[in-house]
């Protein structure tokens, strides 16, 4: 039989990271609460089992749908035991899990997380003295760099984990005599294990919807005199109670076992933070780094080497497989796919492989660097004049990689209008799949000032994202106030095997697209380019998708781009919009003049920037689509978030145009 655990914790103790270091799977790691929202399950080193990594919470009274998912399992699922991992420079927080865990009386194994950056701040833990009091094993890790780990995987193989009865604080004369009343109750008429009894009468008291959920009518109608009872004897609530009971058992624990500086030290972090979020210079010094990051990527590095690639791909390569083609004898029509249609259109999109991975190798650096958390605190401020709080940007952040992981991000959202809000707004971030069209026409018409016309672009979208969620916030999803609460991870440099691992997750999406969704939209292109009503291998003119783009770019005309090529590839845009460029590299395959010649004769920079406004904007990607219908269970707001973006993308670009083109 193989052993099953699970791996609980806060947000950003390093969870994630001590999954991988115990599996030696990766998954994806972030600095928020909201990056895990799905439970992941990997194979533990040496065999000793079966791990489940669940997202990160508070506590076990759930209050989103993230949570949900750690409540649900502990309560319905087998497992052999539990890994707590704790922060070591935070104890006194963390333990507010451990204590619920510990309520909860299943096997469990604490792993002492972060003990290097708890000894920088000068924070002494007496590790012997706080097992002897918890009456649990405690390993001290870092899980950043795997360091200890491997005598937690000992510990779980020789099942060296505690086998205490639950436990059980005294939560005073008036709740005790309650919670007694409800188990007896649950004994007779409920169906629980015996260990579970005290943690669900104290989950009961705390009105935790989950349990709420396992009891039956009869159960219910028989505890809630109890309840109502014990509300009118306390002076205080029964969660402030009980929570005053847990602070003081806590308390008690790190009495004498934890010794703190005498002095608040003024500490790197500390003072790093009063600069980066500062409440005036902080988003500017974001915008900043954003722009040098972009200037990094689309001027100095990531530029140059896409354009060796592609005199690599449309020279060589092309040529190469010319040879070869000819010297079998291929018929001509296969040649004509493969080279104009197959290496044209997929090569167009992976010579920009390099600006990706650089990009993600940057964003990647501030997301483990702790400073993607600190954007996320800085802009609850403004958030919140939007009719949202802090947590919502975490999606928009994770959506500037991929607008998929962002709508399933804002399951960590707590309140459901405003997850739902999040949901609808989040595909305005320019994703990864829009950089290469940015690429193509800031390299042919801002050659100067890529990075800021690039950067611009992405400001646009937030903009655009918070405007659309005030409309919602004050008509069809008017919000509650809500509180953002989110976990500040210490600063610490990334190592380069992380780096390259998450930077390496993320373009990897990127590149499979190309074997895919690119692929097969430059072969359907192509045909299209390639046959038409009179037949196979006809003048473009002539083509069936020269009919489709000449219908297009009537509609798209006031917006600068009229021509059937830019409305041609508009269409294959709503499967993947790397499928953009790929189909412009198809379509003018045909004129020797080159793509590059091609696009400055049929647009201009105002056109041009009008162009990348509407591929901002518009319609999401297929993928993000059903996400959305996946996500928010609606056909109704699915559709909505199919239409508004394309009428917002088409208003926008008609007003920019229009109104440069009065100036310019």
């Amino acid at each position: 039989m193989v052993n099953n655990y699970c791996i609980l914790g806060n947000p950003n103790v390093g969870k994630t990271s001590l999954f991988n270091a115990l599996t030696g799977t990766y998954e994806y790691v972030g600095n928020w609460s909201g990056v895990t929202v799905e439970k992941k399950v990997g194979r533990l080193k040496e065999q000793a089992g079966d791990l489940v990594d669940l997202p990160g919470i508070y506590e076990l009274s759930p209050i989103s749908k993230d949570e949900t998912v750690v409540t649900d399992y502990l309560l319905k699922s087998e497992y052999s035991g539990m890994i707590n991992i704790i922060d070591a420079s935070q104890l006194k927080r963390n333990l507010q899990l451990t204590v619920q865990l510990m309520e909860l009386g299943a096997p469990i194994i604490i792993g002492l997380n972060m003990i290097d950056v708890a000894a920088k701040r000068g924070i002494h833990i007496d590790q012997d003295a706080l097992l002897k009091k918890l009456k649990l094993p405690i390993l001290p890790i870092i899980a950043r760099n795997g360091k200890g780990t491997h005598k937690l995987l000992e510990a779980l193989k020789d099942q060296h984990l505690s086998n205490n009865r639950p436990l059980h604080i005294d939560y005073g004369e008036n709740v005790e005599s309650t919670i007694t009343q409800i188990v007896n109750q649950l004994k007779q008429y409920g169906d629980f294990k015996p260990r579970q009894f005290r943690f669900i009468a104290i989950q009961y008291l705390l009105d935790n919807p989950k349990v709420i959920e396992l009891l039956n009518d009869d159960l219910l109608s028989r505890l809630t005199p109890l309840h109502k009872q014990l509300t009118a004897s306390l002076s205080s609530t029964i969660r402030a109670h009980i929570q005053t009971k847990r602070n003081g058992y806590i308390e008690d624990l790190l009495q004498d076992t934890v010794v703190y500086p005498n002095e608040e030290r003024q500490y790197f972090s500390s003072r790093l933070d009063k600069l980066l979020t500062h409440k005036i210079l902080g988003i500017p010094i974001f915008l900043g780094i954003m722009w040098l990051i972009f200037q990094i990527t689309f001027t100095w590095v990531g530029t140059p080497i896409s354009d060796q690639i592609d005199e690599f791909i449309g020279g060589t390569l092309t040529d190469s497989v010319k040879s070869a083609m000819e010297a079998i004898g291929l018929f001509p029509f296969l040649q004509d796919l493969i080279t104009d249609g197959i290496i044209a259109g997929v090569g167009a999109v992976i010579v920009f492989v390099p600006q990706i991975l650089v990009l993600f190798f940057f964003i990647s650096l501030l997301e483990d660097s702790g400073y993607m958390a600190r954007i996320a605190v800085l802009m609850d401020r403004i958030m919140e004049v939007f009719g949202l709080s802090g947590k919502s940007f975490i999606p928009m952040i994770i959506g500037f990689g991929c607008n998929v992981p962002s709508i399933m991000a804002a399951r960590s959202i707590e309140s459901e209008k405003e997850r739902l809000t999040t949901i609808i707004i989040a595909p305005f971030m320019s994703c990864s799949a829009r950089l290469p069209v940015y690429a193509l026409f800031v390299g042919v018409f801002f050659a100067h000032n890529q990075a800021l016309v690039v950067l611009s672009l992405y400001v646009l979208g937030i903009i655009v994202a918070l405007a659309t969620s005030v409309i919602l916030t004050k008509t069809v999803l008017k919000n509650d106030d809500s509180v953002f609460i989110v976990e500040l991870p210490t600063y610490r440099l990334p190592s380069v095997k992380t780096l390259w691992r998450s930077t390496w997750e993320k373009a990897k999406g990127f590149v499979k697209k190309a074997g895919t969704f690119i692929f097969g939209g430059s072969v359907v292109i192509w045909l299209l380019n390639y046959t038409g009503p009179s037949g196979f291998n006809v003048d473009v003119n002539d083509s069936f998708l020269h009919a489709i783009g000449s219908f297009f770019a009537i509609l798209v005309a006031p917006l600068g781009f009229g021509t059937w090529q830019a409305g041609a590839t508009l269409i294959p845009g709503f499967l993947a919009k790397e499928v953009i460029v790929s189909s412009m590299a198809i379509i003018y395959a045909s004129d020797e003049s080159g793509l590059v010649n091609i696009i400055q004769n049929q647009f201009t920079p105002l056109s041009a920037y009008a162009f990348m406004i509407f591929i901002l904007l518009y319609i999401p990607c297929l993928s993000t689509v059903a996400t959305i219908r996946k996500e928010t269970y609606s056909m109704k707001w699915t559709l909505l978030a199919v239409a508004y973006p394309l009428v917002a993308a088409y208003v926008l670009s008609f007003i920019f145009y229009q109104v440069g083109h009065l100036f310019i």
